[in-house]
């Protein structure tokens, strides 16, 4: 239990609301692995909250009691231990939830034993960039990441310098996106410094970084021996490696015994720490170097092999980043398609990367039986939906509609062509109303249609591949055959779903809209009320703390009321607009007036704030819900319309006249008249009261040239 995470759990015990709890945990220093007495020392806000309020005195004593007690088991991520004899002849073993068998030891204790722990990272990247290329390859381009050039300018400029890396290994953050657009890469070894440096204790180094590398800030070397070794990184230790490397060039150490004093940093042991500065200050002094300047040396080593990365770990995942980003920027289709393949079965990731698709002018294009696999595909310049993303439908009945295709050696023509030529023991009724749902039959006719006509068309294939399966054959031959298959072949006329009913099935069967989105007719109204997206959301980096501070608007799913302590109900749910989901929180007082609206199944806008806990995605709180429908865009009070003479004729005048009668409401409207640039009269037109709603400002602007309208709140 680290210093916050102890407050915010004992507070959480003492019932303190969360407010004040968040307020105390925020005082702490953002010191890396700082404890609570230092803390107290560090911080003012700290000490006073300490000394004045016995409730704060309390959540703190207890705190720190806790701090540093195992709060949790955790399974490393990718540790296996290695051992010449079963383990549960040497350690304690643990059966985690998921029924893993891992040590109930950590890393260390493992260590100290003699047992050795390796670390295999699976990496789902490696899977997408040999997916991309396997696309390419079916189309005739036989490329190799091997062949792949490292200078690209192409892929430096239209990805990294722009920071448009979704998608792109390590480099997708927001915040790293923003180091990209200021630093501007332009090698792999700029991408291996940048992402040895996005870490939470070198990240404080890189503006600092960005600044040399712009120019703006002198590149200094403590001793001339160091150039050799920093040059890359421009003066700044970034790589345990340069710590190793300095302590064999300056001090005479060995490789190995670098690796000790790499080591021995950063555990931040003092015993050994005060041993290898001794070792470190002699060894220098012995090759003539000034002890002032060594001591100085040592402690910048000191400070940065604390949380250094290894260079060849940042090397092998630049040259991943690098990869999947050259990929992008020049097989656009096939790497996106390889991409949503991978993560197949994440809605919100799927939903994250159709947007970007569309951003970069990708159609994806729905599930078809007759035109896509289990994957996603590139289909021309678009990408067609896999079949495995769709519910209920699994791969044996994929195959199935594979193997249909083959025999046929063209597309299924008709429902009922499709049920016959399929085996119904791996498409069932349910697998089949998926499929319709999902819009992957939509060319044998509308959804309400195939629904209506599904039973009959089970039972008709289900007696034809029995006849087949006996030998029985129609009287007449293939031509009575294919006549009788046209009279049955026939779907009912009933008329089709609405757009609603239409969306909310694909929602139920993809997870998310892919014919359309019920946000979408509301973009230009949510523009005029300033909505934030919950992309924009996700990128907030601070809580907000008014009543009213940010506006947002989606539609609200997976609700769950819930009791507090005190008995109070408060709701829990997900807001999700066209690019992604974010979770909604009403607390109890807000829920009391909200209990209604928070179950709307309609668009809705949200006025609240945004809550921002350590370790987890920004969250909204809302104050307000109001139907998007009802939601009302603030007008200005008041137009100000400049007219050129040089360019106004009669009939620019007749228009505007006929447009502000045509669109009376209650802002006033004025007409800067000029001539030459210079304002000649102000004056108010009486009778031309308008309302100035986004059409009406874009026909004056036809009108009298671009940014001739200014708006008066």
């Amino acid at each position: 239990m680290a210093a916050k995470a102890a407050i915010k759990d004992v507070g959480r015990a003492m019932d303190m609301p969360y407010s004040d709890v968040d307020r105390i945990a925020k005082m702490v220093p953002t010191t890396l692995n700082i404890k609570l007495d230092d803390a107290l020392k560090e911080s003012v806000a700290l000490q006073e909250a300490y000394q004045k309020d016995p409730q704060v005195r309390q959540l703190l004593d207890t705190a720190r009691k806790l701090e540093g007690l195992v709060r949790n088991s955790g399974v490393h991520a990718a540790g296996v231990v290695i051992s010449p004899r079963p383990l549960i002849e040497l350690v304690p073993l643990h059966k985690t939830k998921n029924d893993e068998i891992v040590t109930a030891f950590d890393m260390v204790a493992i260590e100290k034993m003699g047992l050795l722990k390796m670390d295999f990272l699976g990496l789902t990247t490696l899977t997408i960039l040999d997916d991309t290329l396997k696309l390419l390859a079916q189309k005739g381009t036989n490329l190799k990441l091997d062949d792949i050039p490292l200078e690209d300018e192409e892929t430096y400029q239209k990805v990294f310098h722009r920071g448009l890396t979704s998608g792109v290994f390590q480099f997708e953050s927001h915040g790293m996106r923003d180091v990209l657009r200021r630093y501007q890469p332009n090698s792999i070894e700029h991408l291996t410094a940048l992402n040895a440096l996005y870490r939470p204790g070198p990240m404080g180094m890189i503006d600092d970084f960005i600044e040399r590398k712009h120019g703006r800030r002198k590149i200094e070397y403590e001793l001339p021996e160091l150039k050799e070794i920093l040059q890359e990184t421009l003066g700044v230790f970034v790589y345990q490696e340069q710590v190793m490397q300095a302590a064999n060039k300056l001090a005479g150490y060995s490789l190995g015994e670098a690796d000790l004093l790499r080591r021995a940093m950063g555990k931040k042991k003092p015993e050994e720490m005060a041993a290898q500065r001794e070792r470190f200050v002699q060894g220098a002094m012995q090759r003539g170097f000034p002890p002032k300047k060594i001591e100085k040396i040592f402690d910048l080593m000191a400070q940065f092999a604390g949380y250094g990365f290894n260079k060849s770990h940042s090397a092998a995942y630049a040259l991943l980043a690098y990869h999947t980003a050259y990929l992008k920027t020049h097989h656009p289709i096939d790497f996106m398609a390889a991409l949503l393949t991978s993560i197949t079965g994440d809605t919100d990731s799927v939903v994250k990367y159709i947007n970007e698709c569309r951003e970069m002018g990708i159609a994806v294009e729905p599930p078809d039986i007759n035109v896509s696999d289990a994957n996603f595909t590139p289909h021309g310049q678009a990408i067609r939906f896999g079949l495995a993303a769709v519910k209920n439908v699994g791969g044996n009945a994929i195959e199935s509609i594979v193997a249909g295709r083959k025999k046929l050696g063209r597309n299924f023509r008709s429902f009922y062509e499709f049920c016959e030529e399929v085996d119904l023991r791996l498409l069932n009724k349910r697998v089949l109303e998926s499929l319709i749902k999902s819009g992957a039959m939509d060319g044998f006719g509308r959804r309400a249609q195939l629904m209506q006509a599904l039973d009959s068309a089970i039972e008709q294939a289900q007696k034809t591949q029995r006849d087949a399966e006996s030998g029985q054959h129609g009287l007449f031959g293939v031509f009575a055959d294919e006549t009788a298959q046209e009279a049955t072949d026939a779907l009912p006329n009933v008329p089709d779903w609405d757009e609603q009913t239409r969306l909310g099935a694909e929602k139920e069967i993809l997870g998310f809209f892919i014919t359309g989105h019920p946000m979408e007719k509301y973009k230009e109204k949510l523009a005029d009320l300033n909505a934030l997206s919950t992309e924009d959301i996700a990128a907030i980096k601070k809580s907000t703390n008014k009543d009213e501070n940010i506006t947002t608007a989606g539609l609200i799913s997976g609700l769950r009321v819930a009791k507090s302590r005190r008995g109070e109900l408060w709701a829990q749910a997900a807001l999700e607009d066209m690019f992604g989901k974010v979770e909604l929180l009403v607390f109890p007082e807000a829920y009391r007036k909200l209990a209604e609206k928070v179950k709307l199944e309609v668009p809705v806008l949200i006025r609240g704030g945004v809550r921002i806990e350590e370790g987890a995605n920004p969250k909204v709180t809302a104050n307000e819900i109001i139907p998007l429908d009802e939601a009302r865009v603030p007008l200005p009070k008041a137009l100000r319309i400049r007219i050129p003479l040089e360019g106004a004729t009669d009939s620019t005048v007749d228009a505007l006249h006929a447009l502000c009668s045509e669109r009376k409401g209650e802002a006033k409207v004025l007409f800067d008249v000029e001539r030459d640039g210079d304002f000649m009269v102000v004056m108010e037109a009486e009778g031309y009261n308008v309302m100035p709603d986004r059409n009406f400002l874009g026909r004056v602007e036809e009108l009298c040239g671009r940014g001739s309208v200014r708006v008066i709140s």
